[in-house]
């Protein structure tokens, strides 16, 4: 899955698990929003009630928090991606040979671009990391 963490994500991933009592591996940015992935069970104990965890960890870091649920199969980058970018929506996602391609809006398709394509670099990333293959949105 994720292939290298560097030592600003370990220390998100550290706090992540002293405040929510989740252990978790995976921490990414997007949109500069930390987002963590955690094991579908254990996502209303991450969050904590009413949203108590991710609002301590959001004052202290001074960023938007986000818990969503970690892919089991390449079958669910579908509600993956479409969690990460949240509120942004696209059309359709197919996954054919090594690649993964996401059909957007015209809309939609400039959001999840973003200026100077780096939320198209960030995704890029994210679905390399996690499913192995490439990314693109036409």
């Amino acid at each position: 899955m994720v292939s290298t963490i560097d030592m600003q994500d370990m220390r998100y991933l550290n706090l992540f698990t002293r405040m929510t009592h989740v252990s978790t591996r995976f921490c990414f940015k997007y949109n500069e929003i930390i987002i963590f992935c955690v094991p579908r069970s254990l996502v209303s104990k991450a969050i904590g009630p009413e949203g108590s965890n991710i609002k301590k960890m959001s004052v202290i870091l001074r960023k938007k928090i986000k818990v969503i649920p970690c892919p089991n199969s390449i079958s669910d980058a579908k509600n993956f991606i479409s969690n990460i970018v949240s509120p942004v929506t696209f059309k359709d996602l197919e996954v054919k040979d090594g690649e993964v391609i996401l059909t957007a809006g015209s809309q939609s398709k400039a959001a999840l671009i973003g200026r100077n394509k780096r939320r198209l670099k960030e995704m890029q990333e994210i679905v390399k990391d996690y499913f192995g293959k490439e990314f693109k949105i036409i």
